[in-house]
Order: C-alpha cells, then structure tokens, then sequence
C-alpha cells in the first residue's frame, strides 16, 4: 500500500525511544511511557521533564549540551526499558519470584540491572573505539597515515554497528521493538504536520525521521573519522583508542549540533549528511500494527505542551 506523504508544518522537539511493548516519549515539560499489558489494556505513566525554557544553562549551551542530552537519553532509556519489561510479567510471573527469592529480590534485581548497564557500556566502548584500532592497527605501517587510518577505523566501526543491528533485528522481541520504533516516528511526524493523531492518519506518514537516534550515532561516527584526522601519526592503536575516548564529548557535541542544524535546514548539505542514517533506519524501523500505534499516541499526547512555542525545535 502506498503511502501518502503529508507536509511537515513544524519540527518538534519531542523526541522518543521504543520500549519493551511500549514506547517512551519524551517533551519539554513533560515525558511519558506507555505500554500495551499481557491483559491489552495499556499503562501510561507521566513524569515532569526540564527540557523548555527553564531548563538549566548546560543543556542550552552549543557544544556542552549534547554530552548531557545524549547522557540523559541512555540513563532514562535504560531506566524505562527494564521498567517497561518488568511490566509484561503476570501476576502469577510475580507472584512465583516473590516466593522464590523472597524480600530480597528487589536488592538483587537493581544489582543485576545495574551489571547490566555497565556490561552494555564496556561491550559499546569496546566494539566501537578499540576493537576498530586494532583491527586497522594490524596494517603494516598504517600509522604513518593518519588520515587513511581515521577513514579505515569508521569504515570498521561502520560495519560493526551495521552488522550488530541487523544481526539483533532477526530476534523476535527485538523485530517488535523495530516496529514500535517506527510507531514513534509515525506518531511524531503526524503531529509535525498538525493532523489529529488518529490510527489513519498516522498510518500514512513515513516512519523515517531526519531527528532519530539512529541518524544521530551514524553522525557520531562521521565526526569521530574527522576529529582523529588531526591525531598525531605514529601511535600505537591503543593510545589512538584513548585517544578517541577522550574525545567523545567533543564529538557528542558536534554530532548534536548538526542534528539540531540538519532538523531545521533542508539543504544539499544536510541531506547528504542525513542519507546514510535514514537509510539505516530501514533496519532499525517497521511498519507498525495498529495497536502499536495506539501506544505512540497515548504516550506523545501528554508530552504535548500548552504553549506551541515551547514544542518548536
């Protein structure tokens, strides 16, 4: 069925993530999660954001912001998504684990989901800052090239990240994630083009997004073949992986600062930089059922502020 494309009348600084059954949204006074129960019914809960014209001065300052921003996305996303989990248990699923591990479960469960995150962390900062300087590193003398080093090192990282998402794609929870992914996209770009949220309305719109996260790792990765352009040549892949660690804030802030840039600008420029992005979310997004975006719907409607000038990216 072919799809027709509506207008875009504003871009919004709501932004979301796909959650286990569920999707979190988040605005910039407030932000939801609302998630579909083994019952069908859907559960919604609400929380107070600072992201508008209050918000403190290190989430308004260019450069300094996306290191913050980025940050707060990972700690809320991990923090909703195992909520998000915890909520497809039964009461019978709770009711046996209360009984098996007793009082203590609860100690046990922020343990492990806090080993979980760090894990996550390590794995990213393995796969992507030192394992592609080693990989590149065994070339002889590549490090007299610094610049034929940097594009080889992105070039890896690039693979990597490819691989990694289509080789998760092909798990069944994660194929729903995609799908709910692509019902926040949906979702949002209905309520950019000023349509009711309707279930048809939002069905017509595309699920590629010029603002998504997906769009925003891969300008990641561009910058950072940039910035170690300038390392000196001659270090072992090591120091250059140090290197490169050290540098993710600056690279964060750069990264974020084109996607604010590429969010308000439709030129030669931003489309060719936002291509390779859009084209991954072909993989990292679905076509939703319209269940899901029922979802979508519940949970971007109350991140909705009062005052449009507020919701203007």
């Amino acid at each position: 069925m072919s799809k027709e494309k509506t207008q875009e009348k504003f871009k919004s600084k709501i932004g979301g993530q796909a959650l286990v059954e569920g999707i979190m949204m988040l605005g910039p006074n407030r932000g939801a999660m609302a998630c579909r129960l083994p019952d069908g019914t859907i559960d919604l809960e609400t929380w107070e954001e600072n992201n508008g014209k209050k918000a403190p001065w290190y989430r308004k300052v260019p450069l300094v912001r996306g290191s913050f921003n980025f940050v707060s996305s990972l700690v809320k996303g991990y923090k909703y998504t195992m909520k998000s989990a915890e909520k497809q248990l039964t009461e019978e699923d709770e009711k046996d684990g209360s009984q098996k591990s007793g009082e203590k479960s609860g100690g046990i469960t922020d343990v492990i989901m806090t080993v979980g995150a760090v894990f996550g962390v390590v794995l990213a900062v393995v796969l992507f800052i030192f394992l592609p300087k080693f990989i590149v590193g065994l070339i002889p003398d590549i490090g007299q090239h610094s610049i034929v080093q940097s594009m080889l090192e992105g070039i890896v990282k690039i693979i990597i990240f490819v691989c990694y998402m289509v080789l998760i794609g092909q798990m069944k929870d994660i194929k729903r994630q995609y799908m709910y992914h692509g019902a926040e996209h949906k979702t949002i770009a209905c309520h950019e083009a000023e349509l009711p949220l309707t279930v048809e309305n939002i069905r017509r719109q595309s699920r590629f997004h010029k603002r998504c996260g997906t769009s925003f790792i891969f300008i990641v990765l561009l910058v950072g073949i940039f910035v170690m352009c300038f390392v000196p040549k001659g270090l072992l892949w090591w120091q250059r992986a140090l290197i490169s660690f050290g540098a993710l804030p600056l690279v964060v802030g750069i990264s974020y600062e084109f996607i604010r840039f590429a969010g308000t600008h439709d030129n030669i420029l931003t489309k060719i930089l936002s291509a390779p992005g859009l084209t991954m979310q072909r993989i990292t997004t679905r076509e939703p059922d319209d269940s899901m975006i029922e979802i979508a719907v519940a949970a971007l409607t109350p991140c909705i502020p009062e005052d449009k000038t507020e919701d203007k990216w």
